[in-house]
């Protein structure tokens, strides 16, 4: 059995603007590529409205530090074998960074935090891919620029890539996804993890 741990915010949780509501279980993509991958992986849906890559957001009143959180969930969920980050969203709020180049270090922090932790079982470290989120914010300065740079990052760093712009959109808010682009991208990152687990 393989594990995949899909690390991410409300797009992972599976917000859904036009209510607000939560998407259906089945709608949400971690769900649509465990139905994907079948019976031999197991697909852990880790989403938390508004988390950020490795920063406070004090406004609120759960932990919103994704790289405090992540160690936990490394260890509580191991052994792991692949590891999908989609976050960075939440970065760009002005309150928090506003920087995309910041979110980008953010993301960093993630990849250094999976590869350096140490298993208390010994088990090998899980593979990472980097996923840029669909964000179409107007006005929000640097939103558009994510990709690029988790794209430099992913080849620097040795994870694998998806930009989730060339297959699924955001809709009314121009953060969220519907119900029809969120099983777009569950299945678009199915082919990607099978090659990444070799299956």
């Amino acid at each position: 059995m393989r594990t995949v741990l899909c690390y991410g915010d409300s797009l992972t949780w599976g917000y859904d603007a036009s209510g607000p509501r939560r998407h259906a279980l089945e709608d949400r993509w971690p769900s649509v590529l465990q139905r994907e991958m079948g019976d031999g992986v197991h697909v852990i849906a880790e989403g938390l409205n508004g988390r950020t890559t490795a920063f406070d957001d004090n406004l609120t009143s759960a932990d919103r530090n994704g790289a405090r959180f992540l160690p936990t969930l490394l260890s509580s969920h191991g052994p792991l074998d692949l590891v999908i980050i989609m976050l960075g969203v939440n970065d760009m709020k002005p309150w928090i960074h506003g920087d995309p180049f910041v979110a980008r270090q953010g993301m960093r922090r993630l990849v250094a935090i999976v590869r350096g932790h140490d298993d208390p079982l010994g088990f090998p470290q899980p593979q990472i891919l980097i996923v840029a989120p669909p964000v179409s914010v107007p006005g929000q300065k640097g939103a558009g620029e994510l990709a690029g740079y988790y794209e430099n990052l992913a080849d620097e760093a040795g994870c694998g890539f998806l930009d989730a712009s060339n297959v699924c959109g955001v809709t009314i808010d121009g953060i969220h996804m519907d119900a029809e682009n969120t099983r777009k991208l569950g299945e678009a990152l199915a082919p990607v993890v099978r090659v990444m687990l070799e299956l």
